[in-house]
């Protein structure tokens, strides 16, 4: 059976279609362009009307070229409409994010397997299979957690991904051994609402006491943060990362709006202020850390006055890098019902402005880093390497994937072995 598994959205889904894969190739599977595949697993995402589009148009392409492929859709998009999705072409099954970790269990006659294969426990463990350059990745995306409890006015995601829950340490820690066991030496640690990691196991359990664990592993592994709400990144958590050399210099923090009304209205729990000193206290105790944010624009309500502020800000606090997403309703959210909606021609001119801003970080943390020696992993075909603190380099040749090396940052986008 000839697979593909094509991904949208967050790294969450990323560690979602990796155990899917895993589950693929433990079967017998092989790994083919979905143009060649027998099967087709897309795992959508829902976090703006934009990303909706994206999958419609891939299911419709890929249907396009390859007629006789049988496709199942999981992911947020599939959870929140699955009778859209349903309706489109070659679909053969529409698997919800509660079911997802047992996809190919529950769309085995789908995919082509007979209840005599082994199927796993369906709990999103790290498998067997998974090795260095699955999938094209490098590091290994591994999701502790799922679900969030948060109500943040304008996210959908808390309905297409129910209430948090936690992989219990143990199961976490047992991933990270067969991981290592593999070859992986990087493990994103990704979740929801990672922030929230623990407080549904009623054991003690928090994303500090993980990362403590997780920074005494002996293996010669490095462990990168995936994206962390502000409200949840403790001292605690700073200083954790600032002691061990297994925990990467790289925190991603969404900001989302710089003006404490907006903030409000997106019924997000912190202040500018709080995320100000927040920053202030990462640089202190790590001063060439990565800190990357998300930004919003365009959110109901949003004055030209607040987008001002919040341009301000950005320029005043020491990020590295930006995401923005340009505000758009989703059905079903508080946000979808505020009013007055902003036009659609300032939404995508303040979008250009922040990333105008956001490119303007990324360039000023490249120089600085410039005539440093750091650690780096070789990634994609061995020529290039991703540093502790999340610069991407090129090192030219002689190199294969996977390989530890001291590198002298050269340039902003270069670097030189030593």
């Amino acid at each position: 059976m000839k697979y593909a598994v094509v991904t949208f959205g967050c790294r969450v889904n990323q560690a979602d279609s990796l155990v899917i894969e895993d589950d693929l190739r433990a079967r017998g599977g092989t790994a083919t362009p979905p143009e060649q595949a027998d099967v087709v697993v897309v795992n959508t995402c829902s976090v703006t009307a934009s990303a909706d589009q994206a999958a419609r148009q891939t299911i419709r392409r890929i249907a396009r070229a390859n007629p006789s492929v049988r496709v199942i859709v999981t992911g947020c998009y599939a959870t929140r409409r699955p009778g859209d999705v349903s309706a489109l072409p070659n679909v053969v099954r529409v698997v919800s994010n509660a079911t997802k970790d047992a996809l190919v269990r529950t769309a085995a006659s789908e995919i082509g397997l007979t209840t005599a294969d082994r199927f796993g426990d369906g709990d999103g463990a790290c498998g067997s299979t998974l090795q260095p350059g699955v999938a094209g990745r490098t590091a290994l995306t591994l999701r502790v957690q799922t679900g969030c409890d948060e109500q943040c006015s304008y996210c959908i995601i808390p309905q297409t991904r129910g209430a948090s829950r936690s992989r219990p340490v143990t199961r976490v820690l047992g991933d990270v051994q067969r991981a290592v066991a593999a070859g992986y030496k990087e493990i994103a640690v990704t979740g929801v609402h990672l922030g929230s990691y623990g407080r549904d196991l009623a054991d003690g359990s928090s994303l500090a006491a993980l990362l403590g664990g997780l920074a005494g592993v002996e293996h010669d592994v490095l462990f990168r943060i995936s994206s962390l709400e502000p409200m949840d990144c403790t001292r605690d958590i700073v200083d954790c990362v600032a002691r061990s050399p297994r925990l990467a210099p790289h925190f991603h923090l969404p900001l989302q709006h710089g003006s404490d009304a907006m903030l409000r209205a997106m019924r997000r729990p912190y202040t500018s202020s709080y995320y100000r000193r927040l920053i202030d206290d990462i640089r202190t105790a790590l001063p060439h850390a990565s800190v990357g944010s998300d930004i919003i624009v365009g959110f109901p309500g949003e004055t030209p006055a607040q987008f001002a502020e919040m341009c301000a800000m950005l320029e005043e606090v020491p990020l590295t890098h930006l995401h923005v997403f340009p505000y758009s309703d989703r059905p079903g959210t508080d946000a979808a019902r505020l009013q007055p909606k902003v036009d659609g021609r300032d939404i995508r001119e303040r979008a250009r402005a922040v990333r105008a801003i956001g490119e303007g970080m990324a360039r000023r943390f490249r120089q600085s880093q410039v005539g440093r020696t750091v650690r780096a992993l070789t990634v994609d075909d061995g020529q290039s390497v991703v540093t502790q603190n999340y610069l991407k380099l090129r090192i030219g040749t002689g190199f294969s994937r996977n390989e530890w090396v001291r590198v002298r940052v050269e340039g902003e986008h270069n670097g030189r072995v030593l």
